[in-house]
């Protein structure tokens, strides 16, 4: 440390604080790099241990040559002006820095925000559309699915029904016994599994739909159309009729107002001969 820094009673610290702790000025540059508490550079403020030892032994001119000193600190403070001070941020939670943002950089921020809203709209509902229509093709392609299924089913279980039949004649005139028996069980089963279901019984109402009139007479028994013999059973699975129960119908054989619905066959007599 040179020796003009320092005095009797031991080092001089020096302030280079760049605000004044006690004004809160900035202070100048030259300033910033006297000594704390002292008016010239290494000087002990008055005061001090020491100041008056140092006074009595400095001569009598030595007060002029202070105050030059502090008009030449004076001059040299004006030569060089005040720095304008750091702008001081807050440090935020992450990490970062808050900045001041101007009127025209909070409204570009609106808009971008404002565009990127009007994004998210459109995304979100380009997703919907898309879940919607996706939903749609499952359901599509699930009853596709069954169709061809029972489509599939139903072919194969057409091509049984002529064997079915034979079983069925068979069974009527006791001709089914032992092992063709147990034959005839199983494939009547596995049918039955696949969802194949007989119909047509004596007795029920002739429907066109679903019944094929083979033979047809008059009775005074029946009230309307009936079936009063199953010629052959009639199969389907689930809706799809697979084939339609062939039948005898018997229709009434007077009408509502009790007039006869058979058919008159006399024949006239021949006036001419």
């Amino acid at each position: 440390m040179p020796a003009s820094e320092e005095t009797s009673s031991g080092p001089v610290i020096h302030d280079h604080r760049r605000i004044d702790p006690v004004t809160g000025q900035v202070r100048g540059k030259h300033v910033a790099s006297k000594p704390a508490g002292t008016r010239g550079a290494g000087r002990p403020a008055p005061g001090t241990p020491g100041d008056e030892t140092t006074d009595s032994a400095e001569p009598a001119g030595s007060a002029r040559s202070a105050g030059s000193r502090e008009d030449q600190d004076i001059q040299e403070t004006q030569k060089y002006p005040e720095e304008v001070p750091e702008v001081v941020t807050q440090e935020t939670a992450t990490g970062g820095r808050q900045q001041a943002f101007s009127p025209q950089n909070r409204a570009e921020d609106g808009k971008r925000a404002a565009e990127l809203e009007a994004q998210l709209a459109e995304r979100t509902a380009d997703l919907q559309r898309l879940q919607a229509e996706y939903a749609n093709y499952r359901k599509r392609v699930d009853r596709d699915r069954v169709a061809v299924r029972e489509q599939a089913v139903a072919g194969t279980l057409s091509g049984l029904l002529p064997v079915l039949d034979a079983i069925d004649q068979a069974r009527e005139h006791g001709e089914l016994s032992g092992v063709f028996k147990s034959v005839a069980e199983t494939l009547q089963s596995a049918t039955s599994r696949l969802g194949l279901v007989t119909y047509g019984a004596k007795g029920d109402p002739f429907d066109p739909k679903i019944h094929e009139a083979l033979t047809s007479s008059y009775s005074p028994d029946v009230a309307e159309d009936t079936c009063i013999e199953i010629l052959q059973p009639g199969y389907q699975v689930g809706d799809r009729i697979l084939r339609p129960a062939r039948v005898a119908v018997a229709e009434p054989s007077t009408g509502p107002d009790g007039s006869s619905n058979e058919p008159d066959l006399t024949v006239p007599d021949n006036e001419d001969n």
